[in-house]
């Protein structure tokens, strides 16, 4: 059967190998993304991206209303177990992967749009990812199970993200406000530095934990290809249906399906003590878009480079 969906698998029993330590270092890795990513917004991109309102609305809609709503109509269809489905619904939850401005680009999508959406995104989810998680895995009885063992602080959980994703995004840009140049030389460093490190540092989790991914990896496999799979598609279809331009809604399709795997791993281990089924469909995730964002992004890069061309 290629999804796992039965409620008796005991995978809630495996651990991740990930300490107090590890998870220090992707909160500071997350946190540094954030900073480079944010070297590189000005004021100005968020009074562009409010005088396209429409932009701005779909962005909103496809990542933050569309994504959960129809990741919980998925899992009521498939019904997997409910620690992956609660994993499901952590990642339709977080905000877009920083990752998605780099695959913008490389697509030849509108990278300018994707670090406002992103910028803009990371604003919104301090309040959007703690109040999707708990209002759709709530409707869920098996979800809502686990929602009600666990103590989800939401003071504590709006915190978290502030610290890890509003005030680095709040002190890059006020370093790109003042001194622009400074943050321009930074950024250039920063952002490739940034992103080699946290691509590292999934690499070192990958190998400290290959007997759990070797044994478990089966289970959740199928789930997260079909998740990211579908949210590429819903993203790029309700860009297509409200008229963007093909640049746009390729950048609408990376920043919906390109989720911060890193940040929903950092609260399933902040407050659900690393739950099994949780963790591995998240870590797996981190893991898997990075290769389908590269994909994806190669694909459409290609296809432009063909029509530049022909032209």
């Amino acid at each position: 059967m290629l999804l796992q969906t039965s409620p008796t698998i005991p995978i809630d029993d495996i651990k991740i190998n990930f300490d107090t330590n590890g998870l220090w270092i992707l909160n500071i890795a997350i946190a540094v993304i954030m900073f480079g990513v944010s070297l590189g917004i000005s004021i100005n991109d968020f009074k562009r991206l409010f005088k396209k309102p429409k932009i701005l609305f779909v962005g909103v809609l496809s990542q933050f209303i569309l994504l959960p709503a129809a990741t919980f109509l998925a899992i009521l269809l498939i019904e997997p177990h409910p620690s992956f489905a609660l994993g499901m619904l952590m990642i339709a939850a977080c905000p877009g992967g920083n990752v998605s401005n780099f695959f913008s680009k490389m697509a030849g999508g509108n990278a300018a749009l994707s670090v406002s959406l992103t910028a803009f995104a990371t604003a919104v989810c301090i309040f959007m990812t703690p109040f999707n998680l708990q209002f759709w895995g709530s409707l869920y009885p098996p979800t809502n199970a686990i929602l009600e063992t666990v103590s989800l602080d939401w003071l504590s959980l709006l915190e978290l993200v502030s610290l890890i994703l509003g005030v680095p995004l709040l002190l890059g840009m006020l370093i790109k406000h003042h001194h622009s140049e400074i943050a321009h030389k930074v950024e250039k460093i920063l952002k490739p530095l940034s992103m080699l490190v946290f691509i590292a540092l999934i690499g070192i989790a990958f190998s400290q934990n290959l007997e759990v991914f070797a044994n478990h990896i089966h289970h959740v496999i199928f789930l997260v290809i079909f998740h990211n799979i579908f949210a590429f598609i819903l993203g790029f279809y309700t860009a297509k249906s409200f008229g963007l331009n093909y640049q746009d809604t390729k950048t609408i399709a990376m920043e919906t399906g390109i989720q911060n795997g890193g940040l929903g791993l950092l609260l399933i281990f902040g407050f659900f003590d690393g739950l099994g089924g949780m963790a591995l469909l998240a870590a797996f995730w981190g893991i898997w878009d990075v290769f389908s964002g590269i994909a994806l992004a190669s694909y459409w890069g290609k296809k432009r480079n063909i029509k530049i061309l022909i032209k």
